[in-house]
């Protein structure tokens, strides 16, 4: 089943966040979705995430299809213009590719390459906008298109860390999918409880919700988000958990497997993220009970 038709039937859908090499050596890319198959319902390939310069997602995407895995690909606009982002949808649609999430990019500085020039040629509205046009069959220029791509388009909405916040990226996923995002991807689940308080809210937006279930893989990496990431309300008790825990490998992916199972019930889909540790998502849809 399609991931349109996937999110017409309001089944529970588990997704999976794979990222691609950097390089060219793409053997554990494809033995780690292998795993998957029969297991999530869809990959999640972004395109330079985290400001690493890997194989794009064009070519990640195409070969998590060819493993008969429903795709989804990341598109954003940081490194590419107007003529490059529309060449690259039109590709992405001819490749079999038909399933997008208009992501905000890191910041350059942030990137393994930081003198690279930044375009934004566009923004996440903009792009919005872009991929609606190619739909009715034109490019910017107001050419017509040989042929109408048609794409399943969501969007990822920024973390917020206050009410203010919150209301601000409430309003902006609201323009975004008036301009034809039909799914939103969440930032981050860490409590379920103050969630759930979020949710009411998010469900007023009268799209699929997905939301994301990060990986914590270490103290140190519970410590860092819950420092720098005010929003995420990573609390003193779970790092406390991780911290005693006898296997803290383990007990990280209980933690994740148990975020995905009590969203099972919250929302109609997950997006788990396990940063490197794809082939451990076995081990932690097993903790889901999936």
């Amino acid at each position: 089943m399609n991931f349109q038709k996937q999110l017409e039937s309001k089944q529970f859908i588990v997704l999976a966040e794979m990222n691609t090499p950097k390089g060219i050596d793409v053997s554990r890319f494809v033995m780690d979705i292998r795993q998957l198959k029969d297991r999530v319902d869809a990959v999640v390939v972004p395109d330079l995430d985290n400001g690493v310069m890997r194989m794009n997602a064009l070519a990640g995407g195409v070969l998590a299809k060819r493993q008969g895995l429903e795709t989804l690909i990341h598109v954003y606009c940081r490194d590419r213009n107007r003529m490059a982002l529309q060449a690259d949808l039109l590709a992405a649609h001819a490749l079999g590719l038909h399933n997008l999430i208009v992501a905000p990019a890191q910041e350059i500085s942030q990137c393994d390459h930081r003198d690279a020039a930044v375009v934004n040629d566009l923004n996440e509205t903009g792009l919005l906008e872009t991929i609606g046009t190619l739909q009715n069959g034109k490019d910017l220029a107001g050419f017509d298109l040989e042929g109408r791509p048609e794409f399943t388009v969501g969007c990822l909405m920024t973390p917020w860390s206050d009410k203010a916040s919150f209301e601000e990226e409430i309003k902006l996923t609201q323009k975004k999918i008036s301009l034809g995002a039909s799914y939103v991807v969440t930032p981050p689940v860490f409590d379920t409880g103050r969630f759930a308080q979020q949710l009411a809210v998010l469900q007023t937006l009268n799209v699929p919700i997905v939301a994301t279930v990060f990986l914590i893989k270490s103290v140190a990496v519970a410590r860092y988000i819950a420092a720098n990431e005010p929003g995420a309300y990573i609390s003193e008790d779970l790092i406390r958990r991780i911290r005693k825990a006898q296997d803290r490998e383990i007990e990280c992916l209980k933690i994740a497997g148990e975020t995905v199972s009590r969203l099972r019930d919250m929302t109609q889909a997950v997006l788990i993220q396990t940063m490197g540790w794809e082939h451990r998502l076995p081990a932690l849809l097993d903790a889901a009970g999936l």
